[in-house]
């Protein structure tokens, strides 16, 4: 059954990308063969920079032909040849910014389109300009421009990201969720952490995968199975980031599994030293200042302490800032919690 029209077309800055505009891309999706979004933002919103704009709208509409647009993407198609005006800013007017569009879509897209969908009351004037310069009809489609559907915006969004997370979808909240990164040697007390502030915080915990898969495979590694760790880890954090309130409490990270792979076996793969780059908003290192605790499966005090050695160097080299959390469980949760607050 055909729809309605061949080519549609929803433009936004998606900054955040909620669920209002999904809902708005999912009707015009049933509305048209063919689907293509837009974005761009000028000036840029923090947060919602071009690089995370353009991975919301592929993982949330990896079937849709998406472009986030920037200066910077401008100058590189002129200087393919392709006829673009400057990218607009948000204060120029309405005028220039639909000439842009129609610029767009016929040096970049090769044709007009039929439809554009909004929610918003510049809708009908920007289907007309959009059609004045196609010299072809172009149908304007207002989707719950009341916001009855899912009463939000993307500007008090902005305002309360956390407390209106519920309006995003997690791959999208995920980005704004802060990463609390735990290093440490063996028996420096940080799962015990990890666990205690994932509940003082009232969010989630990121388990280390390394220790689980040891366990699975009784206690032997092999060397392809430290690119799978790093792998694995990065990959929890971002699933459990999106089911998270604010932050989110990593048992461990790259770093530690690039120690463990060079002690292992004396070398890594490229990946897993890219892995290990991995940044994280809060970076704290447990001491070794309390009595070392053989559980069967760690090595020893002398091992402990040069595994700290070695993070202190590479945090100092690489000029990532940390805190070095000393004393009591209880103590160390509430240095982290300062620090926070700080």
């Amino acid at each position: 059954m055909s729809k309605r029209f061949s080519i549609g077309l929803v433009v936004g800055k998606f900054a955040p990308l909620h669920l209002g505009h999904e809902w708005l891309i999912r009707q015009a999706q049933e509305q048209c063969e063919q689907l293509v979004l837009l974005s761009w933002a000028c000036p840029e919103l923090p947060g919602c920079e071009p690089e995370r704009r353009a991975n919301w709208l592929q993982v949330r509409f990896p079937e849709l032909r998406s472009w986030v647009v920037t200066p910077e993407w401008v100058a590189q198609q002129r200087a393919r040849g392709l006829a673009l005006p400057d990218l607009p800013r948000e204060s120029e007017p309405d005028t220039v910014q639909r000439q842009f569009v129609a610029d767009f879509c016929l040096a970049v897209l090769g044709h007009p389109v039929d439809a554009v969908f909004t929610s918003e009351a510049y809708g009908d004037g920007f289907a007309a300009h959009l059609a004045g310069c196609f010299g072809r009809s172009v149908q304007h489609v207002e989707v719950d421009r009341a916001r009855r559907q899912v009463p939000i915006s993307a500007t008090r969004l902005r305002a309360d990201i956390h407390g209106l997370r519920d309006y995003l979808a997690p791959q999208v909240y995920a980005d704004f969720v802060e990463r609390i990164a735990l290093l440490g040697g063996e028996s420096t007390g940080k799962s015990s952490l990890a666990l205690a502030l994932a509940k003082k915080l009232g969010t989630r915990h990121a388990a280390e995968y390394g220790r689980e898969l040891w366990e699975e495979q009784g206690g032997v590694l092999a060397y392809d199975d430290l690119l799978r760790i790093g792998r694995t880890q990065v990959a929890r954090e971002q699933t459990l980031a999106g089911r998270c309130l604010r932050y989110l409490v990593c048992d461990t990270t790259p770093l530690t599994t690039l120690f463990y792979c060079r002690e292992l076996f004396g070398r890594a793969e490229a990946e897993l030293e890219q892995l290990a780059e991995r940044r994280y908003q809060h970076l704290f290192l447990c001491a070794d200042d309390f009595p070392f605790v053989q559980d069967g499966t760690r090595q020893d005090e002398t091992f402990r302490r040069r595994q700290n050695q070695w993070y202190e160097q590479e945090l100092d080299r690489r000029g990532w800032a940390f805190t070095c959390l000393t004393g009591s469980l209880a103590q160390r949760v509430e240095q982290v919690l300062r620090r926070l607050s700080g």
